[in-house]
């Protein structure tokens, strides 16, 4: 082989190289992205239940009760 044929090959082999380690590397931003995709959609519930939970606990202390009472009662563990 001549060097231009090897130099050639060693161009094109850096090239190959080039294109699968940024296709690798665009997979995995990808993967990052659907990652915190599913992240925040399995979060949204929870913030529901917080509201929720907030909203109970304002109501029970509009009847007097203290902040600790309320929280208890709206636990499950209230009278």
């Amino acid at each position: 082989m001549s060097k231009k044929s090897k130099k050639c090959l060693n161009n094109k082999s850096k090239r190959l190289l080039w294109y699968a380690y940024t296709t690798i590397g665009l997979g995995v931003r990808a993967a990052a992205a659907l990652a915190l995709i599913a992240i925040s959609i399995k979060a949204y519930p929870l913030k529901n239940q917080a509201k929720s939970f907030n909203a109970c606990v304002l109501e029970i202390q509009e009847t007097g009760m203290s902040i600790s009472t309320a929280v208890n009662f709206c636990n499950g563990g209230g009278d």
